[in-house]
């Protein structure tokens, strides 16, 4: 974001059309982000807040949001495996309804439950896609 706004002709002082039509979907999720981060809000809930960010930047943002929410509840709605994997707990639902609630390394020890076989599918779907 830093080289985005140092581009524009005003930095930060300037203009956001309506709905932030001039900037991408990503560039307004990382203002977003930006913002919680200046609030310092003891609850943090993060609704697909990474959807439309590169993987290579939602991993580096998860350390921050790691690091920098530490003392706080952070909840997480996401369907990238690696945005949750390293959280305290998941909950994971199936047809609207709770499937399962608990740390994601005992989640995958069970190899039938349903966060596990997410995972699996995710890593499979990554080692394809890079051949």
């Amino acid at each position: 974001m830093g080289k985005s706004i140092e581009d524009l002709p005003n930095q930060l002082d300037s203009s956001v059309s309506d709905e932030g039509e001039n900037w991408s979907a990503g560039q307004r999720q990382l203002l977003c982000l930006g913002r919680v981060l200046l609030r310092r809000n003891r609850i943090l809930v993060l609704d697909e807040a990474t959807a439309s960010i590169d993987s290579a930047t939602d991993a580096l943002l998860q350390k921050v949001i790691r690091h920098e929410f530490s003392n706080c509840t952070v909840i997480t709605i996401a369907h990238r495996v690696p945005t949750v994997i390293d959280s305290d707990m998941v909950l994971t639902l199936s047809d609207g309804k709770l499937a399962e609630y608990d740390n994601p390394a005992k989640l995958m020890e069970n190899k039938s439950s349903l966060f596990a076989k997410l995972v699996a599918e995710y890593w499979s779907n990554c080692s394809r896609s890079s051949m």
